[in-house]
């Protein structure tokens, strides 16, 4: 344990004198305090963008130097790619047309897991019989062959926006339920006996301990979800091949006529689909949790 600085001490005037330096300092101190939090911003921004640059520079290398010219064409370099897909005004709005559908799909399939899922979490969190009862078909879920089922379900409801809907809904439910019981039931015991000291009912127990408590455990969930989320959207456009064409229609079509360049364009769409999901799911953990769990983590 370090002892406290005694009023008067030594210890105790340097730490005053280190706590009225910036104060003393004025805009020095603040140009300090900017300065740390660019060197933060560049730790963050430059690993991932070296091995960007790295993933880009094995790109080229394949496609202009290993591939035959012959075969160049089922990697075209990326110039390729952004000069066909995206300069092009036509390629251009077929594909964002298809981004826009995928993602209304993802999002909505996104909103309905997160409530279904955490209801059902929550019921099976307050009372054994639930969880017993639930739990299993929660993991038959999981383990349902989505792929296998797709053409069922266009065959059963049709191929429109619900059953696109649907698929996103039976591959991101299962990690929403999964994480928000994980914290509901972790909490710490001793916590639940200050709660029972007080007289607390299951329904302030709930919202004011177990809930709170729980948010990094569900928002680990939801981070899980939300790149399922975009797979399943894509998944139920690929399979589908009828109604209005998303992101996954216009993939299956670009390879079929070997398009090769607006097929890569449409995946990379798609992963900046799921990067941004991924991304406004993470920057709602900040603002819902705060800085304190990832705080916690050790230095590495």
């Amino acid at each position: 344990m370090s002892a406290m600085p005694v009023q008067g001490s030594p210890g105790a005037d340097a730490a005053a004198e280190a706590e009225a330096a910036p104060t003393a300092m004025g805009g020095a101190g603040g140009r300090l305090a900017l300065r740390e939090r660019g060197t933060s911003m560049l730790a963050v921004v430059i690993p991932p963008l070296l091995v960007f640059l790295v993933v880009l520079g094995a790109w080229i290398l394949v496609s202009q130097v290993i591939l035959a010219e012959d075969k160049q064409f089922l990697l075209p370099a990326p110039w390729a790619v952004v000069d066909v897909a995206f300069l092009d005004a036509h390629n251009r709005a077929e594909l964002f047309t298809g981004l826009w559908l995928t993602a209304k799909a993802a999002m909505v399939g996104l909103a309905l897991s997160i409530v279904i899922g955490m209801s059902t979490a929550i019921a099976m969190s307050q009372a054994k019989w639930v969880e017993r009862s639930l739990y299993p078909y929660a993991v038959v879920l999981q383990t349902i062959p989505v792929l296998a089922i797709v053409p069922l379900i266009g065959f059963t409801l049709g191929y429109d926006f619900s059953s696109r809907v649907l698929v996103v809904v039976l591959i991101a439910l299962f990690p929403v339920i999964t994480n928000t019981l994980f914290g509901l039931l972790s909490v710490d015991q001793g916590h639940h006996d200050l709660f029972s000291l007080h007289k607390g009912g299951r329904i302030t127990r709930l919202v004011k301990l177990q809930l709170p408590a729980a948010m990094p455990a569900i928002f680990t969930g939801l981070r899980i979800a939300a790149g399922a989320s975009v797979i399943g959207a894509v998944v139920g456009d690929f399979f589908f091949q009828q109604g209005t064409p998303g992101i996954g229609v216009l993939m299956n079509t670009y390879a079929s006529e070997l398009e090769s360049e607006r097929l890569y364009a449409a995946v990379i769409l798609s992963s900046l689909l799921g990067i941004v999901v991924f991304l406004a799911v993470t920057w709602l953990e900040r603002r819902v949790v705060g800085r304190w769990h990832t705080a916690t983590r050790a230095p590495r």
